[in-house]
C-alpha cells in the first residue's frame, strides 16, 4: 500500500485498485503466500479516507462501506494465507484489513484500534464480526465500546497479533518477519495449506460435527494431489519433499 498523502486511506480508488490487485492474484496458482504491507514509513493504513467521506451523500456512504466490507470479504477469502505486516499505524478501517488477514505480525511501535467509536462511527468492514472472533466477545467489546489503541506489545498480549517484533531504524521490521514466516510456509505442501485454510474458515462457523464434515470433504479433495504422493515418498527416502502444486 502506496498513498502516503493520505496515509494509505481507504479512499474509492485506493479500494477499487485493491480488488483489481486480488482478483488478479487469485487467478496466479503460483501464490503460495499473500503479504500486506505498507511503502509509507510510521502507517499500516489510517482507515477510510474521512475527508473523502465528507464529501459523500448517506447514500453514496452507505454504498461505499459496502464496497469497503467486500474488499475484506475478497481478502479474507483470498484462496493462499494472507498476512498483514503492521509498521506502524493501523486504525479503524487498517485494523479490520488486518483483521481480514490470516495472519499477523505487529512492529513494536505500530498503533492499532478500531476507533470508529471516537468518531460517531462503528465498525463497518467487518470489524464488529472478526474481532469478537479473534478476542472473544467481551474484550472485543470493551474495545470497540472506548475505541481503545494498543500498541504492538499490547495487541500480542491480547492474542491480536501473532508476532511483535522491535521496529528497525527502516521501519519495516514487522514486513521482514512476515517474510520469515512466509518462508516456513513456501515449502509446504500449496494445495493442502489452502485446503486447512477453507477446513478452518469454515469449520470454524458452524458446530463441530459440521466441522468435522467439512474437513473430511477438504481431506478428500488432497488424496488425489501428486503433492501427497511426493510427501509419502520423501518420507519413505528420508529426503525433503519437493511440492509442486498439483
Amino acid at each position: 500500500m502506496n498513498r502516503p498523502h493520505a496515509r494509505n486511506a481507504l479512499g474509492k480508488v485506493f479500494v477499487s485498485e485493491l480488488l483489481e490487485a486480488l482478483a488478479q492474484l487469485r487467478e496466479d496458482q503460483q501464490v503460495r503466500v499473500l503479504i500486506f504491507r505498507s511503502a509509507v514509513k510510521g502507517v499500516f493504513c489510517a482507515g477510510a479516507d474521512l475527508k473523502e467521506r465528507e464529501q459523500m451523500s448517506a447514500v453514496e456512504v452507505g454504498l461505499f462501506v459496502q464496497r469497503l466490507r467486500g474488499l475484506m470479504s475478497e481478502i479474507a477469502a483470498f484462496p493462499a494465507p494472507t498476512i498483514a505486516a503492521m509498521d506502524g499505524f493501523a486504525l479503524g478501517g487498517g485494523l479490520e484489513l488486518a483483521l481480514a488477514c490470516d495472519l499477523r505480525i505487529a512492529a513494536s511501535s505500530a498503533v492499532m484500534g478500531l476507533i470508529e467509536t471516537t468518531r460517531g462511527l462503528l465498525p463497518g468492514a467487518g470489524g464488529t464480526q472478526r474481532l469478537p472472533r479473534c478476542l472473544g466477545v467481551a474484550l472485543a467489546k470493551e474495545l470497540i465500546f472506548t475505541g481503545r489503541r494498543l500498541n504492538g506489545m499490547q495487541a500480542h498480549e491480547l492474542g491480536l497479533v501473532n508476532h511483535t517484533v522491535a521496529q528497525n531504524e527502516e521501519g519495516n521490521a514487522a514486513y521482514h518477519r512476515a517474510l520469515t514466516l512466509a518462508q516456513e510456509i513456501l515449502p509446504q505442501a500449496p494445495i493442502a495449506v489452502r485446503l486447512g485454510k477453507v477446513a478452518i474458515d469454515r469449520g470454524m462457523e458452524v458446530d463441530i460435527a459440521s466441522g468435522m464434515a467439512i474437513e473430511r470433504m477438504c481431506y478428500a479433495q488432497n488424496i488425489p494431489t501428486q503433492d501427497r504422493l511426493e510427501g509419502m515418498a520423501a518420507f519413505r527416502e528420508k529426503r525433503p519433499p519437493k511440492f509442486v502444486g498439483k
